[in-house]
């Protein structure tokens, strides 16, 4: 399987997309720590079906310390012990922003979160699910292949 667009042509042909959406997705780690943005970035990258993005931020999790296991069943997170509370509020979170058109009311998703984020770690904690969204709705579109070994 081929992409449609290259990556790099992409980049090349429309430098901001990368430039912006990388800008969007910036956070304090205070607010919003790496760690979390990993799994964040990966738990909406498989309800997106984006093999390109899974394959990219479970390296990158794992680069910055993420353990195995906890990738191994992030897709069943809910049923999973070891994740915190904090993280559960974010990936329920991420899962209702994601699939607002299919399932609009986030009220309990929200109450969650609220819970464990200040309003301005909430709205950072969004940005990057918007961005990853974007990301994935890029790659799968031009059908950008991942790199598995």
């Amino acid at each position: 399987m081929t992409a449609r667009i290259a990556p790099n042509e992409l980049f090349a042909h429309c430098p901001r997309i990368s430039e912006h959406l990388i800008e969007l997705g910036k956070t304090s780690d205070e607010n919003v720590p790496a760690r979390l943005r990993h799994l964040v970035k990966l738990r909406v990258s498989q309800l997106n079906h984006c093999g390109f993005c899974q394959v990219m931020h479970a390296s990158e999790a794992r680069a910055d310390g993420e353990a195995q296991p906890r990738l191994d069943v992030l897709a069943a997170w809910r049923e999973a012990p070891c994740f915190t509370a904090q993280e559960q509020a974010a990936l329920a979170w991420a899962e209702a922003v994601t699939m607002i058109a299919t399932q609009p009311d986030v009220s309990d998703a929200f109450a969650q979160a609220a819970e464990q984020f200040s309003h301005q770690a909430l709205i950072e904690l969004t940005t990057v699910i918007l961005e990853i969204n974007s990301w994935n709705r890029i790659a799968v579109s031009f059908n950008f292949t991942p790199e598995v070994e």
